[in-house]
């Protein structure tokens, strides 16, 4: 035989596509704690939503594809009036949810912000919930919800946990899609065989680079590439569910292959053989790990690795306030990945530049005591030249523990500390904050901020009255696991 014929032996599924099948179908969430924290979360991504249908920016792009549209059953866009197939509803939450950079945060080998898969689940639920209502059936629950949002949790974030997409090129994005994929496809109703081979296109699509979020091509693309992402996972489900056959070997197959075309020359940093290093590693079973971890964005609508930046920043800004003039350099001290993803000189060309600017999102809580959205604005930043005055005073170092304990499971620290030095020869103190305010290790101070945050975006779009009837029902865990779906997003809609 000719060493260049294939042989045509149809694999079976790569094992790391049957063991999330299986997790999603089998596995019984039950874990107190991630149900809290779902809850927290679902209340925490909702309102980053709300917040974000303050910029035009972001609402130019919501609505459907043909205007006019009429959907039997279409799924909600909280916040606003449109009611939409699942797919582009999935495509318009996830938008809203990520457009300001403030919803929870996964990081490890690969980041990225796992609630963002709300867009796919929230608008399956809902369609799935109105029709079966129609049908004289029992509707899905949110408690249905919270239990999928754990789910997506788990699968972005366990995958992320040793396995660096962003080495390679690729966004993290890819992570939304593959678990969106998975729990949509589960409460659309799909088997295992349909569920596998939805994953596997997942996986098979060609998948996004990484560039929308360098220098110097940083752009709103990273501001809806999630719901994108989301939008496709439902997108494939469906797909799945309408019999198309998989691609076993998706992942493995020779030269073909996700692992030889697309994780080539990555994890080379653990300590696997040649030829593993191309192949994921995935040291723990699915579970409900990721939420019980995850970390909350409570303080500062900023890329994550500069959060305690900010934290330290709005500490050291009374001491600075009025000696911005004096200042000879400002030392960062951060951790290996800020310095790879958000550290950056020259000019910022736009907003979702600046958000991704460690130099950017650290001077201006020095000079103004805060960072809130609007302050990443064109007209902002030109009006307060002080800003690109003092990102010219900054020296950027790593601290290795601070890289190290980055990744250590038992810490997952995100640390920066911030010092400013003086003409005259005097400086501040220098400001370390470690673990940030949405932290697992400081939950009990943090979730009456995220409480308080939540409220204030509820007030962005709602009447006081009806903001408090949804707050309400989101803090009791019970009367909400309990809500039909379609009831919960009555209460959001305009």
């Amino acid at each position: 035989m000719s060493a260049n014929v294939d042989l045509n032996n149809r694999p079976d599924y790569d094992q790391v596509l049957q063991d999330i099948a299986d997790y999603v179908l089998s596995y019984c969430i039950d874990s107190p704690e991630a149900l809290d924290t779902a809850r927290n979360c679902l209340m925490d991504t909702l309102g980053c939503g709300l917040l974000a249908l303050r910029f035009p920016e972001c609402t130019k792009h919501l609505g459907p594809i043909v205007e006019g549209t009429v959907v039997p059953f279409g799924a909600r866009v909280p916040g606003t009036s449109y009611r939409l197939d699942p797919v582009k509803a999935a495509w318009d939450i996830g938008c809203i949810v990520r457009w300001l950079d403030y919803n929870d945060t996964w990081l490890a080998a690969e980041w990225g912000h796992p609630s963002d898969n709300l867009g796919g689940i929230l608008a399956v639920a809902d369609h799935l919930s109105q029709k079966r209502v129609a049908n004289a059936e029992a509707p899905l629950t949110m408690g249905d919800v919270l239990k999928a949002m754990i789910m997506a949790h788990e699968i972005q974030g366990v995958i992320a946990l040793e396995n660096s997409f962003n080495r390679v090129g690729l966004d993290h994005v890819l992570l939304v899609k593959v678990a969106s994929t998975a729990v949509c496809a589960k409460l659309m109703g799909a088997n295992r065989e349909q569920l596998l081979a939805a994953l596997s296109h997942a996986f098979v699509d060609g998948q996004a680079l990484r560039t929308y979020r360098h220098a110097p091509n940083a752009g709103s693309r990273k501001s809806w590439a999630a719901g994108d992402a989301s939008s496709r996972g439902v997108r494939l489900a469906d797909i799945a569910l309408r019999g198309e056959m998989g691609i076993p070997g998706v992942l493995s197959a020779p030269q073909w292959g996700f692992y030889d075309v697309l994780f080539s020359h990555t994890n080379k940093d653990l300590a696997l053989k040649p030829e593993d290093q191309r192949r994921f590693s995935l040291s723990q079973k699915y579970a409900s790990y990721v939420m019980e971890n995850v970390l909350f964005k409570i303080s500062f609508p900023a890329e994550f690795h500069a959060q305690t930046a900010c934290e330290a920043a709005v500490t050291l800004h009374p001491l600075v306030r009025n000696r911005l003039h004096e200042i000879e350099r400002i030392v960062i001290t951060t951790h290996e990945s800020a310095i790879r993803i958000i550290s950056k000189v020259g000019p910022l060309a736009n907003a979702a530049d600046r958000d991704h600017c460690l130099q950017y999102m650290t001077a201006v809580p020095l000079a103004f005591g805060t960072l809130v959205a609007e302050q990443y604005e064109d007209d902002f930043h030109a009006a307060h030249p002080i800003i690109d005055q003092l990102r010219g005073k900054m020296e950027i170092v790593e601290d290795p523990r601070y890289t190290r304990e980055y990744l250590e499971a038992d810490k997952r620290s995100i640390a920066n500390a911030v010092q400013v030095f003086f003409k005259d020869g005097s400086s501040t103190e220098q400001v370390a904050v470690e673990y940030p305010i949405g932290h697992r290790r400081r939950r009990a101070e943090g979730i009456p901020l995220l409480e308080d945050k939540f409220k204030a975006n509820l007030a962005t779009r709602f009447t006081a009255q009806r903001s408090a009837q949804i707050f309400a029902l989101c803090k009791d865990q019970v009367q909400l696991s309990a809500t039909p779906v379609q009831r919960f997003v009555d209460l959001l809609v305009i």
